[in-house]
């Protein structure tokens, strides 16, 4: 190593002495995350600010001008008023909370016996459940729907939920749960009595409620915003579900830009307020306080 390599590494170590001093170096973390969160919202914004335009603004100048010259809600209003949008996101909050309760009842239930009961082939069976997750949706959606059509759920709200009532990822999730819950709550509710169900119920599912919540969240999310499969199974507009109500104002409104963007943004304010309503409940559980170590 150099001279002038010694000097640039001395002088490296007393500008990270100096910024870690001061507190510069986290100021200096955080700004460049801040900076980095805000190149990754600035389509949301956008998209909000064209919702919010009036038709007399250039949507597309450059550079784009995210504050409205004039806001209005008007968009707002002539998209919910010329379009059954009560309709769609009736659909799709029917769809997504029983979607949500089935996987979790139903993932929850599948994870139990992989995570806390013995029995032979037990971990065969989780890897075959767990391998799953590496085939793609388009790669079954054509027996899929097959099967859909002659089970005559064409356009119907079961149909757009019968491939989503558990997952892979829901069973994974719930099994590592289930796994960190100690044993010695479990031994205690047998001693009284306790059935599998009942600890299943009374044991383990109030145990790993951030995991449930977890769960809940991502499967909201996914099914909120699916679109392909209610496109293939939905071509009655009453089932419609937002996503695809959206798809369906480019052809009313002949790419108005400005009402596509208020109907996005009907669509997307559920996920956000379900988001910010759940991650209250992603805490620890104190269920295992009882146990003394």
């Amino acid at each position: 190593m150099g001279f002038g390599d010694r000097n640039d590494d001395y002088r490296y170590q007393q500008w990270s002495r100096l910024l870690e001093r001061y507190g510069l170096k986290t100021v200096l973390m955080y700004a460049l995350l801040s900076a980095i969160a805000l190149i990754m919202l600035l389509p949301l914004l956008w998209l909000v600010s064209t919702s919010f335009k009036s038709p007399t603004e250039n949507i597309f100048q450059f550079p784009p001008q995210f504050l409205p010259a004039a806001p209005t809600f008007a968009n707002f209003v002539k998209v919910w008023e010329t379009n059954p949008f009560g309709r769609y996101f009736f659909n799709s909050t029917l769809i997504a909370a029983v979607t949500v309760a089935l996987n979790l009842v139903l993932c929850s239930l599948a994870a139990y016996p992989l995570a806390r009961l013995n029995f032979k082939g037990r971990e065969l069976l989780f890897s075959l459940i767990v391998s799953t997750i590496l085939i793609p949706f388009q790669i079954v959606m054509i027996p899929l729907y097959i099967l859909t059509v002659r089970l005559g759920l064409t356009n119907t709200y079961l149909g757009v939920i019968f491939p989503s009532i558990a997952s892979a990822f829901g069973i994974f999730l719930m099994r590592q749960a289930f796994q960190s819950v100690p044993k010695e709550l479990e031994e205690a509710a047998r001693i009284d009595g306790c059935s599998e169900l009942g600890i299943w119920w009374h044991i383990m599912i109030p145990s790993v409620r951030p995991a449930l919540v977890t769960l809940a969240i991502f499967v909201f999310i996914g099914s909120w915003s699916d679109f392909l499969w209610p496109l293939l199974i939905l071509d009655r507009p009453e089932y419609y579900t937002l996503p695809l109500g959206v798809a369906r104002l480019a052809g009313s409104f002949s790419l108005d830009w400005r009402l596509i963007a208020a109907g996005s943004v009907i669509s997307v304010v559920p996920i956000i307020l379900f988001f910010v309503a759940a991650q209250r409940y992603i805490v620890p559980s104190e269920t295992g306080s009882g146990v003394k170590g």
